[in-house]
């Protein structure tokens, strides 16, 4: 009796899925609806009487059918009663009920992350459907279900990626506080370009950063959680590359917007070769601190962020990290390979040694952010633009003493003074010795040694590269004041000219670190030679002066009165030569000029002083002795040269 009451119930049911199940997915529902209600109303049994029925109204001679209805697909246990009619397998209906409830989702318009019940129910979906493809890829019997369940997959993967995006992207969430501007709208923090020529609209520039102990959350904590869930289902799903691509885009923009804001723009080298040295040289005050904040700052942050998204899912996060952050780390990087590779003029040597000191100080801080091997080649290439940019230091070194060499020997400097070339080269080189450090680390070819340990520097140690090579300059130099001093058609006057260049190059290598590169030798050897530049010009403008004072020993008798008189007169018209012919001439050392002036008056004033006294003492000379200058009068004329100006 039992089993004729369930069989009734059977057929009862049957009856009315027949009757109101107009499609597979209504029959479906109301199968679990009744097996939900009735513990003898198994899925089993509804499927396989199901089955029965359907066999029944399709072959069965002289039994009543039931009103025909869409055919049920069979539970993986009951057999095909009938030929013709497949069964259905629970992986069918999973396949199924997966499209249903996942189709409400990707069809929505709206973010399903809006709402955190649906994005729960969202990824419970997608959890599901994963393991079903995995579980169809696994038994590989039925192509059709496997290509069907790929289908749906790809439609959640499509529609994740769209809600990663937009939780990545969220303005209220991707607006960071950073001293210094990124992602900041106060007017105060910012500073405006005027119109370059560049465009019409003025760019916002972030303010300074001294303080590089900064990261940036450039998503709150609940956003990164999010993020990582969706990134976990799109790995587990196959589309790993898909995520990393699409986090790659999402963070591109408030990269780039970042850098913008910094005040940096694209350049090509054309562009930066071209470009006069004013407008270079502001455009690399902007990029030494955007190269750190990006560096410092940006990209570790990045970094920080990728490894949070993707965390425990490698390779993938260092794929999106690399991805985010490579077309703005490689225009920084080119711009400074650009600026290396232009002209090696002089004057850019500050500048290139400034970008040089930015690139090598924050070198060790990058091996932990480009660990991984995809972003290896980034640090390769920060590495490559030291290099190149030490190697830039080492040319504009090289084009100085070219410089010094072309520096043509035409016009005279007025009173033998100090050459503008011998200016230029000693406050240049005395102005460099200011990062002597980076230029002992350049010129011994330790490019990109780091710390201030990376060259011991000994102070007595003027055989070093740099020591070497200045050295070098100082003589190229010398050999070219040479060269000039022959425009000079009086020699003493060439005399003074080399005296005072030579002066004026002590005075700037004693006041230096040049000193020490240099060392007291070559100091000894320089100071050398301006005492025998002195002893030729003595030689030169007063031996005619010596000469005629001359009175051929200390006897009165030695040389007649007339004779005397006659050297008295060649004296004074030697004098007022010499003082007119020397007014002009200048010696610009102060002590370097008493020193001249008290050897002159040395040679001259004993000689001049006996003269006076033997022609005093002649009773010959005594009725005619006119005496035009007296010794003090002498000494006072010695007293006015090497001023500059006429006395």
């Amino acid at each position: 009796m039992a089993e004729d009451g369930e069989e009734k119930l059977l057929a009862t049911v049957q009856h009315i899925v027949q009757t109101l199940g107009r499609t597979d997915t209504m029959t479906e529902d109301i199968l679990k609806v009744f097996s939900n209600y009735d513990g003898r109303l198994t899925l089993d049994k509804l499927y396989a009487t199901r089955t029965a029925v359907a066999a029944a109204g399709v072959g069965g001679a002289g039994e009543r059918s039931m009103p025909a209805s869409p055919p049920m697909p069979p539970p993986p246990a009951a057999p095909s009663a009938a030929a013709g009619v497949p069964p259905v397998t629970s992986l069918e209906r999973t396949v199924r009920t997966l499209d249903r409830q996942i189709s409400q989702f990707v069809t929505m318009d709206r973010l399903i992350w809006a709402d955190s019940a649906d994005a729960d129910a969202f990824l419970e979906a997608v959890d599901d459907l994963i393991g079903t493809v995995q579980e169809l890829d696994a038994v590989g019997t039925n192509r059709g279900l496997l290509d069907r369940a790929d289908e749906l997959l790809s439609r959640c993967m499509a529609r994740l990626e769209d809600e990663f995006r937009a939780l990545i992207e969220r303005p209220d969430d991707a607006a960071p506080q950073v001293p210094g501007g990124f992602g900041s709208d106060d007017s105060e923090e910012e500073d405006y370009d005027a119109d370059d020529g560049y465009g019409d609209e003025p760019i916002p520039i972030a303010k300074p950063v001294t303080d590089f102990d900064v990261v940036i959350d450039a998503l709150p904590p609940g956003s990164v959680s999010d993020v990582h869930q969706i990134a976990r289902r799109m790995v587990d799903a196959g589309f790993g590359r898909e995520c990393a691509e699409a986090y790659a885009a999402a963070r591109r923009g408030f990269i780039d917007e970042s850098v913008a804001r910094l005040g940096i723009r694209s350049r090509t080298v054309d562009e930066v070769h071209s470009s006069p040295w004013e407008e270079l040289e502001f455009d690399i005050a902007r990029w030494i601190p955007a190269f750190k904040m990006v560096f410092r700052i940006l990209i570790p942050s990045e970094r920080r962020l990728c490894d949070r998204v993707f965390e425990g899912l490698a390779p993938y996060g260092d794929l999106a990290f690399v991805a985010a952050v490579r077309t703005q780390a490689l225009q920084l990087i080119s711009f400074g390979d650009a600026v290396a590779a232009a002209s090696r003029a002089p004057e850019r040597l500050f500048r290139v040694i400034d970008m040089y000191e930015a690139v090598r100080d924050l070198l060790p801080d990058l091996d932990p952010v480009f660990s991984d091997p995809y972003s290896a080649a980034l640090r390769a290439e920060v590495s490559a633009v030291c290099s190149t940019l030490g190697s830039s230091i080492k040319g504009i070194f090289m084009e100085l003493e070219n410089l010094i060499r072309r520096d043509p020997a035409r016009v005279a400097v007025p009173g033998g003074g100090i050459h503008p070339i011998t200016r230029y080269v000693m406050n240049y080189l005395r102005a460099a010795c200011g990062s002597r450090q980076t230029l002992e680390e350049v010129m011994e070819g330790d490019l990109g040694a780091v710390g201030a340990a990376a060259i011991a520097i000994d102070p007595d140690r003027p055989t070093s590269s740099l020591a070497v090579h200045i050295a070098w300059i100082m003589d190229v130099l010398h050999k070219n004041l040479e060269i000039k001093s022959k425009i000079y058609r009086d020699p003493p006057l060439a005399s003074i000219f080399l005296m005072n260049n030579g002066k004026y190059i002590i005075h700037k290598v004693n006041d230096s670190e040049l000193g020490i590169l240099l060392g007291d030798e070559w100091m000894k050897q320089m100071m050398s030679r301006v005492r025998r530049w002195s002893m030729e010009y003595q030689r030169g403008a007063w031996a005619k002066v010596l000469s005629v004072l001359q009175t051929g020993g200390p006897g009165v008798g030695s040389i007649s009165t007339k004779a005397m008189l006659q050297k008295m007169r060649m004296f004074d018209g030697y004098l007022e030569e010499i003082c007119a012919v020397q007014s002009d001439w200048v010696i610009a050392d102060e002590q370097l000029r008493a020193d001249v002036k008290a050897a002159i008056a040395d040679s001259v004033m004993p000689a001049y002083t006996g003269l006076i006294t033997k022609l005093k003492s002649s009773p010959e000379a005594a009725r005619d002795l006119f005496i035009k200058y007296t010794p003090e009068d002498v000494e006072a004329r010695i007293q006015h040269l090497f001023e500059g100006v006429s006395k």
